[in-house]
């Protein structure tokens, strides 16, 4: 709820963790108390592991095994929920850092700016404050200090009201790793929300392939299948498919890379991961006027 002493919306925060980064979750949690305004509630989910000692007033959710990470995040939604509510969710990496003092402030009046504001995300920089081009969240990566409204989001560093979720449902948990940021995003596009990069508000991260992941070329490949068949009108999916087959084959990846892809994109053709809700042509035209048609 809104705090009713200013009338600005509340943030809780989301952190997932498997317990091997202890020194940098102190960092990120030291960086969230530095923040401007009153202290946030935040809240630290264990994937399957025992959580270090935390500081007083940061909640520690010990959770039974590592259930991915939409499924950990819907279970950080969940504990914010029960304990008191906010208005605004916020997900940050466990080896991330906000490295300025007004993020929060900066999140609270882009919410409170526009009330069909739905989703926020970060700029996502090396600590010598570069971004790649993969964090960028537009075709080719370009421009990542400029702002502006986009498709879809980073899941290193984002902000989601609660009314989004409310209406458009939860994280897809079936998807594990990999894509269930788009997957969020074309549902809450659908919906007639609104999603922003903005490129003032930074988490540095460590400059580190997304590969380096077992699952990533397994789970990429899956679950860019279960997007398609989710959301998309029916004469889309194969376009959309066959546009991501070319550019996974036109990056070269690594042959027990590509093995793996391949299995997962075949997974994914032969396996159902339901609900599917195209979403309407309005949406597909909205996305394309911004820039990224949903068959690229």
């Amino acid at each position: 709820m809104n705090d009713p002493r200013t009338n600005t919306p509340t943030v809780g925060v989301v952190i997932l963790t498997m317990g091997d980064r202890e020194k940098e979750l102190q960092a990120l949690l030291d960086s969230v108390a530095a923040q401007e305004g009153d202290p946030t509630q935040v809240v630290v989910l264990g994937q399957g592991v025992t959580l270090p000692p935390l500081p007083d007033g940061v909640a520690a959710v010990e959770l039974p095994m590592n259930l991915g990470i939409p499924e950990g995040r819907n279970a950080g939604v969940r504990w914010l929920r029960k304990h008191g509510g906010v208005d605004i969710v916020l997900v940050l990496d466990d080896d991330g850092l906000l490295p300025q003092t007004d993020t929060l402030r900066l999140v609270r009046e882009a919410f409170t700016t526009n009330p069909r504001l739905g989703i926020v995300g970060f700029r996502i920089a090396d600590e010598e404050g570069v971004s790649q081009r993969r964090h960028v969240p537009r075709l080719g990566g370009a421009d990542p200090l400029r702002s502006g409204r986009v498709t879809t989001f980073l899941g290193g560093a984002h902000a989601i009201r609660m009314n989004v979720i409310d209406e458009v449902g939860d994280f897809p948990a079936q998807f594990f790793y990999a894509h269930e940021e788009t997957d969020f995003a074309w549902r809450a596009l659908d919906a007639d929300w609104d999603i922003d990069y903005r490129a003032d508000l930074v988490l540095t991260h460590p400059r580190t392939p997304a590969s380096r992941h077992a699952v990533y070329y397994r789970n990429t490949a899956r679950n860019r299948v279960w997007l398609a068949k989710r959301h998309l009108p029916a004469i889309l999916v194969p376009v959309y498919l066959a546009s991501w087959a070319t550019y996974t084959l036109a990056q070269r990846p690594p042959l027990a890379g590509l093995k793996a892809w391949w299995a997962g994109f075949f997974e994914g053709m032969r396996t159902a991961c339901p609900p599917r809700r195209p979403m309407r042509w309005r949406t597909v035209w909205r996305m394309t006027r911004l820039g990224r048609p949903p068959v690229i």
